[in-house]
């Protein structure tokens, strides 16, 4: 009989599905849209999710594992679903759990590697696994010294990075100074120094008989290859794989991926190439985008329906993306927000950085005083070094504050004591509480006042204040949850509130501290709040100074859209002309707001490619764009790719094209260009001739509905248009002038570059 891996005690649900959970298969689908049900329902692999920001990939693909496990199609042993941060993962448990999906395993790549790594390791190798080095600084500093080199402490950081990024992108130390080369990456130091470093860490490693995290990755990954029958037990125990946030794949997590997906397991994965971020540190989103190719019978759903930023704050984020070059732009998703309108965007320019964080701090005041939480605030910048500055303009204020990165919420000594407390108060009973009625709030704040806790918050914001928060946070989860079983009609005594937290703490699900948080942009990712605020958005720092190659500013402007995506309503970008007060006033607006922000226009000659397109037409074109789904004139699909929405209908779908109109057109506009000395798509692309023949309009509103058709196009070119869709010949003469619309952006509703375009 097959040796079952062992499933850890973290991934166990409690006994019983969890209170509220879908009464059947059927009602686990209950509430998705249609895009999201496609995903659930498509239990037999390969499936790739292509999930935009805010679009519900999380609920799609957890609905996913449940409706295959209480459908009967997955057993949950099966099932391994993995991610990249214990947070992420814990989320993905917690929700598995609220749908009743009981021993579903969600864990990261290296908790998943190292379980199977230590089951394994006696059988595979003999002894016991190596020690795992919590950190690995030490050790470098250690080979550094050893090569007879003077490092200070920012220089050993960035060479424990640089040896973690050729660990993950799978580089050896020999080939270390040539594959730097072929990245165009900086290194820390000359790669002849790096590497010697890189192979004396190693060597130090294998001495003294302990690994890192990489090496979780690359021992696991090589028992899988080494040993078939080994493999082939992983595979016998896992039919059923789950990978989350796949655009953020290293080469060495999809080494390990292959290893794991067997000829007759189901794969599904879920990532969107526009939000790709993390490149310095081995990610990339190739293999998501290659997915279908090294996949042909995938299974492919997008979704783009936002649920969670308002439509202004989605048509900035669209158009930051309308500007993008390179591959990931190509394969853009084109948001569609679900929710109500909401107010427009705020740009704020400030005279130094003191003056921008005090400015940020009294907005924030404001929208505390209007009502919205602490917690659902949330101050965004480049770099930790910003933060400084922010932490002491909402000290002055007396607006609590936390910086993201803290101690995890049910490991913190207040919680923990908290825990032990309601745990007795539950099981002595309701009654010895001091407390009038049946109230669960007021049973929780009675318990946690023995030990301090007040109804109104401490002054100040030191560690007095944080325990404070800590404590109110568990007394807002009992009235959450209290009022989630009186509506389910279940109770909501002691007992099960402290059944509930035990719950959370096993699935690392805690909620919200009250406090403003402080962040990088990086390490808000995957999070949201009601209210964003973008600072310090000056030309070198975003894009940061240091990326240099077209890529690296590509990926900055991703990194600004993951920022702007993070807020549902309230958004703010701001920066400051000087660092210090009285300081020049040299610095300029970073330009992927280039004719975004009210009052600017493309800059010139400006690194990362041309600007968007400003002005009232731009409003306009940008609301076209942001009506809501285009659905395909065929066969009424909703439609998503750029060039598909350009033509109103699939590509699949059979065309309506008037060869003989689209012949002319392209006649026209060749006259056209030539006369007005610019490339032919300057003044319609080609798939915005294919929509005009496909679908002749005959008026000039018709014309106008036809995206790539901005209002100055429809003056200067609509009467040539609509008279050759007559039959007739166009009256006027090419005048020689520019069209006053700009040039339609690669994925501005056109997706590819077209053929006569000189970028393609």
């Amino acid at each position: 009989m097959q040796a079952q891996l062992p499933v850890p005690d973290d991934s166990r649900a409690p006994h019983g599905a969890a209170p509220g959970a879908p009464a059947d298969a059927d009602a686990v689908l209950a509430g998705l849209d249609p895009e999201q049900r496609a995903v659930a329902t498509a239990l037999h692999g390969p499936v790739c999710v292509l999930a935009g920001a805010g679009t519900g990939k999380t609920r799609a693909i957890t609905h996913r594992i449940a409706y295959g496990v209480r459908s009967g199609v997955y057993r949950p042993q099966q099932v391994l679903a993995v991610t990249f941060t214990a947070r992420a993962a814990g989320e993905m448990r917690g929700r598995l759990r609220q749908l009743g999906a009981d021993g579903v395993q969600a864990r990261t790549f290296h908790s998943a590697a190292l379980r199977q790594l230590q089951y394994f390791w006696p059988r595979a190798v003999g002894g016991e696994v190596p020690r795992l080095m919590e950190r690995k600084v030490q050790l470098v500093a250690e080979a550094a010294g050893r090569c007879g080199l003077r490092v200070q402490r920012t220089e050993l950081r960035d060479l424990t990075g640089e040896i973690e990024w050729c660990k993950v992108t799978q580089i050896v130390p020999e080939d270390y100074a040539a594959a730097v080369a072929k990245a165009g990456r900086d290194a820390p130091r000359d790669p002849a120094e790096v590497s010697r470093v890189y192979g004396l860490y190693e060597q130090l490693k294998r001495d003294r008989g302990v690994i890192d995290f990489e090496d979780v990755l690359l021992l696991t990954a090589a028992v899988l290859e080494d040993r078939p029958e080994i493999a082939e037990q992983v595979r016998a125990q896992y039919q059923h794989f789950t990978v989350d946030e796949y655009q953020d794949v290293s080469p060495l997590q999809q080494r390990l991926l292959d290893q794991w997906v067997g000829p007759g397991s189901s794969l599904c994965v879920v990532g969107d190439a526009s939000q790709t971020i993390y490149s310095f540190t081995g990610a990339t989103p190739d293999y998501l985008l290659g997915f279908r190719t090294r996949h042909p019978d995938a299974t492919v759903v997008k979704l783009v329906r936002d649920y969670r930023s308002t439509p202004q704050v989605v048509h900035l984020a669209n158009g930051l993306l309308a500007q993008a070059r390179g591959e990931a732009a190509r394969h853009r998703l084109e948001l569609v927000s679900q929710r109500d309108a909401g107010p427009e965007p705020v740009y704020a320019e400030y005279a130094d950085e003191p003056a921008e964080a005090e400015g940020t701090a009294h907005r924030i005041r404001e929208l505390l005083a209007r009502g919205v939480r602490a917690s659902e605030i949330a101050v965004l910048f480049r770099t930790n070094g910003q933060s400084e500055v922010y932490e002491q303009a909402l000290a002055d204020l007396g607006l609590p504050y936390q910086l993201k990165g803290a101690e995890r919420f049910f490991e913190r000594p207040e919680i923990r004591e908290a825990g032990m407390l309601l745990r007795g108060a539950a099981r002595a009973g309701a009654d010895t509480l001091a407390v009038d009625g049946p109230d669960l709030a007021a049973q929780v704040r009675a318990v946690l006042a023995t030990r301090g806790f007040t109804p109104e918050p401490p002054g100040g914001s030191g560690a007095v204040r944080e325990r404070w928060e800590s404590l109110a946070a568990l007394v807002r989860l009992a009235e959450e949850f209290e009022a989630a079983q009186r509506g389910a009609g279940l109770p909501a005594d002691l007992g099960a509130y402290v059944a509930e937290l035990d719950a959370r703490a096993n699935a690392q699900h805690a909620p919200a501290v009250e406090g403003v948080t402080l962040a990088s942009l990086h390490a808000a990712k995957g999070l949201e709040w009601d209210a964003v605020f973008l600072v310090g958005l000056t030309e070198g720092m975003m894009p940061i100074t240091y990326a240099k190659t077209d890529e690296q500013i590509e990926e900055e402007r991703r990194l600004l859209y993951v920022g702007v995506t993070r807020a549902r309503e309230h958004l703010s970008l701001s920066w400051a002309l000087a660092r210090s007060p009285g300081g020049r006033a040299g610095r300029i607006p970073t330009r992927f707001l280039d004719g975004l922000r009210p009052g600017s226009g493309s800059r010139a000659g400006g690194r990362g490619g041309r600007g968007g397109p400003g002005g009232a037409e731009a409003g306009e074109r940008a609301a076209r764009r942001n009506r809501g789904p285009v659905k395909c004139r065929v066969c009424g699909r909703t439609l998503t790719e750029a060039v598909e929405r350009k033509l109103r209908r699939c590509e699949d779908c059979p065309s309506s094209m008037d060869e003989a109109l689209f012949e002319r057109l392209r006649e026209w506009r060749s006259v056209q260009a030539r006369s007005q000395g610019v490339p032919a798509y300057v003044v319609f692309t080609d798939a915005t001739l294919t929509a005009i023949a496909e679908d002749p309009p005959g008026s000039e509103r018709a014309l106008a509905g036809i995206p790539g058709v901005g209002p100055s196009k429809l003056e200067k070119y609509g009467a040539d248009v609509l008279a050759l869709c007559a039959g007739e010949e166009p009256g006027g003469a090419p005048d020689g002038r520019l069209p006053d619309d700009p040039p339609e952006a690669p994925g501005d509703g056109a997706g590819d570059l077209p053929e006569d375009s000189p970028e393609k």
